[in-house]
């Protein structure tokens, strides 16, 4: 990928070429959300912890790799975000900062409150905004969420949450989302960082990825968001 190439001349003259930056749009994945409470009986709240979120991570790879070059990061995640609500907001969370790359993760909250159609045309119109104004894309597709109402759930809204996730989950509708994500983004040439493969990879190979959510229901605990990182910067050199 042209990031690749990006970093790489700013590596190598550091005082011609510009600075790299990067952009996540996304939901409560992206923003660095991670254990949820009761706010009230009513209203869940979350911990936001942005600096082990999975682009803070892929800056330290990328850091690391290319220790010359300035990496910006963009956080264009929302807690509750959807593809839907993502194209409202692209303006003024992504393209008015002219990143090189945007990486696009949406699905998790799409799949209980939308349609397949409305979702595909959702990421179809991101897709093809950021392709016009010269951005790279690559397509992220998120963890699984709960497959059960794990033991470690007390609270009754959680609880609630977390049976109606886990129905999405076990009856196959945010694969068929997406599946769809994959299929607009492979008409557009854009490539697809398929992490939501390795989850579950590793849950066909008996582990419980209920118990890698930090919260039990849909947020990786802050280890599972390297699964990410190191995945995405694969992407880029491979891709």
């Amino acid at each position: 990928m042209k990031i690749i190439e990006k970093l790489a001349a700013k590596k190598a003259d550091i005082y011609e070429n510009p600075a790299v930056t990067i952009a996540f749009l996304g939901d409560s994945v992206t923003q660095g959300c991670f254990d949820c409470y009761a706010l009230s009986p009513t209203a869940i709240q979350t911990y936001f912890d942005a600096e082990n979120a999975y682009h803070t991570k892929v800056r330290k790879i990328l850091s690391m790799l290319y220790p010359e070059a300035v990496v910006n990061i963009i956080n264009a995640g929302l807690s509750g975000g959807s593809a839907t609500n993502g194209v409202k907001r692209l303006e003024r969370d992504v393209l008015r900062y002219c990143p090189d790359l945007c990486v696009v993760c949406f699905g998790l909250n799409d799949c209980g409150s939308s349609d397949v159609e409305t979702y595909s045309n959702a990421m179809g119109e991101i897709f093809d905004r950021l392709q016009e104004k010269g951005i790279e894309v690559i397509l992220l597709t998120p963890n699984m969420m709960c497959t059960e109402v794990s033991c470690h759930l007390e609270n009754k809204l959680l609880r609630e949450v977390a049976e109606t996730v886990s129905k999405n989950q076990n009856e196959g509708k945010l694969e068929t989302f997406l599946e769809a994500a994959k299929a607009v983004a492979a008409s557009k040439n854009i490539p697809v960082c398929d992490c939501y493969a390795k989850w579950k990879a590793l849950n066909e190979g008996g582990v419980n990825t209920t118990d890698l959510l930090s919260n039990h229901i849909n947020h990786p605990t802050k280890d599972m968001n390297w699964l990410f990182a190191y995945s995405l910067v694969e992407t880029m050199f491979l891709a």
